[in-house]
């Protein structure tokens, strides 16, 4: 098989949403023997795809263990060899990893008014000073009164509180029950995430931005993350799945971050029906109706449409998706 399925070509595509300005770049593997393969990353430049170009021709393209994981494209490569991988196998990614863990993917998005999602995302005020007390309690509070009972929601604060008002927006609405309080300060400082996590019992989310590993083991041996949000863009399905198997031991669950396009929805689908410890899935979900446009012209319609708070599991061979290569040109990303 891995002759047959040497790869013969990579070639990169970026895009842009036409009114948000969103760019993500997706990547196509031709092998020998005629499958094509998608993976999709969040920034890259030409130079770096014709380095990956350099460095793969010629390899076996199912050879996912193997990739460096240095190049801004390891996510997306990962992505593409697993879809040739499983078009190869005639079986969707998750089967050939093990699954299907399950039947359908729990999802949120970050607008209220998103059909078909039963959780939301709600992004905290930028602070507008340090350690602004009980004002800005209420003025997160007042945010999260205004999804009505009923609403999951997950905090997102980007990152961007300091520890005290990190700790006190997290204490404020333990009676709220958030899914969880995401990025409520920077990771750079472990003791400051644990004053947070000492403090509150409402669950800490981490992930955003981590590219090592290492990281991820460290808050997780301290006990001081609650769920883990690898990137699936940068650390593809496979350097996910190894973070939720870090996870798994430490009884932690596992909500991939995801802010980029189609393609890598369909890679979260995949890595979701492929571990045991999946929680939720984040998608994004345009303002604009134009932007919405262009995510559908991409990929096979109906793939981030939820029912009921669920996304379905693509069915067909590898990703299960169909790339229109059409609308990549008429997106493209000067």
């Amino acid at each position: 098989m891995a002759e047959e399925h040497a790869i013969a070509e990579i070639r990169w595509f970026p895009v842009r949403e036409p009114v948000s300005g969103n760019r993500y770049a997706l990547v196509r593997v031709k092998t020998r023997s005629g499958l094509t393969g998608w993976g999709e990353c969040a920034q890259a430049s030409e130079q770096d795809a014709g380095a990956l170009e350099k460095a793969w021709t010629g390899r076996p393209g199912t050879l996912y263990a193997a990739i460096d994981a240095s190049t801004p494209l390891a996510g997306a490569l990962d992505m593409a060899m697993l879809d040739i991988l499983g078009k190869a196998c005639r079986a969707p990614v998750y089967r050939v990893l093990g699954g299907p863990t399950r039947h359908k993917v729990r999802a949120f998005t970050d607008s209220a008014a998103a059909p078909g999602f039963h959780a939301v995302a709600v992004a905290v005020p930028p602070p507008a000073a340090r350690n602004q007390g009980k004002a800005y309690q209420n003025r997160v509070q007042a945010l999260v009164k205004q999804l009505g009972d009923g609403r999951d929601f997950v905090l997102d604060a980007h990152g961007r509180l300091t520890p005290g008002d990190a700790a006190s927006v997290a204490a404020s609405l333990e009676s709220s029950h958030p899914l969880w309080f995401d990025e409520p300060c920077s990771v750079s400082n472990l003791e400051v995430v644990r004053k947070i996590s000492a403090e509150t019992v409402t669950p800490l989310g981490f992930g955003r931005g981590i590219a090592d590993p290492g990281v991820f083991q460290a808050l997780l041996r301290e006990g001081l993350v609650d769920v883990v949000r690898p990137d699936i863009s940068v650390h593809g399905i496979s350097g996910a799945r190894r973070i939720a198997v870090l996870a798994e031991a430490y009884y932690v669950a596992i909500a991939p971050h995801h802010d980029g396009g189609p393609v890598a929805t369909a890679a979260a689908l995949h890595l979701a029906a492929s571990v045991p410890n999946f929680f939720i899935q984040h998608v994004p979900w345009p303002q604009d109706a134009a932007d919405r446009e262009m995510r559908a012209a991409i990929v096979s319609a109906g793939l981030e449409t939820p029912r009921d708070g669920f996304l379905e599991l693509p069915q067909g061979p590898g990703l299960g998706i169909d790339v229109n290569e059409r609308a990549l040109e008429k997106y493209h990303a000067a």
